[in-house]
């Protein structure tokens, strides 16, 4: 049996989730690529299932902080993050603590990253002054 291009296996896990076809779909999936020995190609896969989703009108943000932050934040996030996704049904952000994050928030769409924490802005002040990173 020939080998299914990702592009088309996102297809799929993308439609069968946004219609909740399938309740086992994780593992479906999960084994689908254990079987064919594509584990490698689960991140790539699910950047290609968000995509999927934002072409759906589902938009789907992960923010990783430091700590967790008030309801209004992720909120605001939202309505901001529906501005570039004017067709968007809904913006869903779904805070993920990271301990790496001092401060501020990284936010990861399918297609793009938005880095507007302390640690960046840390890395950006040493690179001005030439100071270098051990």
């Amino acid at each position: 049996m020939p080998k299914l291009p990702r592009n088309q296996l996102s297809q799929v896990v993308a439609d069968l989730s946004l219609s909740g076809g399938n309740p086992d779909l994780a593992r479906s999936v999960a084994a689908y690529l254990l079987e064919e020995r594509r584990v490698n190609e689960l991140d790539s896969l699910l950047r290609d299932v968000q995509k999927d989703w934002a072409k759906a009108g589902y938009v789907d943000v992960l923010a990783r902080v430091a700590r967790p932050l008030p309801q209004a934040v992720y909120d605001d996030l939202g309505r901001s993050f529906s501005e570039f996704y004017p067709n968007a049904k809904t913006v869903n952000v779904t805070p993920v603590i990271d301990n790496s994050v001092i401060g501020g928030v990284n936010l990861e769409l399918a297609e793009q990253r938005m880095d507007i924490s302390i640690k960046r802005r840390l890395r950006r002040f040493k690179k001005a002054i030439n100071v270098k990173e051990g």
